[in-house]
């Protein structure tokens, strides 16, 4: 069970608000400090990714009620490149069917934002507690953080899969796991994938990189819960 405190918690008068979440399960605790620790490590040096032997065009989904979006918890570390801004630090993003919660943090653990999605608004907080609200998470992020953040496509890549909502041209390795996919003007590359563990049916992605024009983001899991 993950319990997660969405408020500030207060430190010294000229140090940013830290955002709290704990995990009341046996050892999560433990991992998300040593998440914090190393949230300096935002960049990885990534290997050569393989290379592509079999591209599929993919049609949108007639109904998408048939389709199931699976819920997670990812702990990990982000870097965002763009022609004005950049970041790099940490990310703790709980997704549901229902809702998404993210947290965005400084490589020293300082609250940067908070946003969540639902079916009826998107809100962003920010480290001045300042709250944001809009219908487009794309556009939302973009005004307030300076880069945009494609949630409703992540949501699907970040597993390792692509969105069923829209086309999508996907690439292969010689394994059939995905090394490539290019969507909603969007290019998805997978950098690395957890590997392959007893008794598990999926292999989760580890690193993946996002390019939008001039926009790069860089995301590397170090815990799917």
């Amino acid at each position: 069970m993950i319990v997660f405190l969405s408020g500030f918690c207060r430190g010294g008068a000229e140090r940013l608000s830290i955002w709290c979440f704990m995990a009341v399960k046996t050892g999560q605790l433990t991992i998300v400090s040593v998440f914090l620790f190393l949230a300096g490590c935002a960049v990885l040096t990534p290997p050569t990714v393989p290379a592509t032997v079999r591209t599929l065009v993919i049609e949108p989904t007639e109904n998408l009620r048939d389709v199931p979006v699976a819920d997670f918890t990812v702990i990990g570390r982000v870097s965002v490149r763009s022609a004005e801004q950049s970041f790099s630090g940490n990310v703790h993003w709980q997704h549901t069917q229902l809702e998404d919660t993210i947290l965005l943090l400084s490589p020293l653990g300082q609250a940067v934002a908070e946003i969540r999605k639902n079916d009826d608004v998107v809100s962003l907080v920010t480290a001045k507690e300042e709250a944001f609200y809009a219908r487009d998470v794309e556009e939302l992020t973009d005004e307030i953080l300076g880069w945009r953040l494609p949630l409703s496509g992540l949501q699907y890549w970040i597993q390792g899969t692509y969105s069923p909502v829209s086309a999508a041209v996907v690439e292969l390795d010689e394994d059939d796991r995905i090394v490539a996919i290019r969507q909603d003007g969007w290019q998805i590359i997978y950098v690395r994938y957890f590997a392959d563990q007893p008794g598990e049916a999926v292999v989760r992605p580890r690193v993946i990189e996002l390019q939008f024009d001039a926009l790069k983001i860089r995301m590397a899991v170090d815990n799917w819960i």
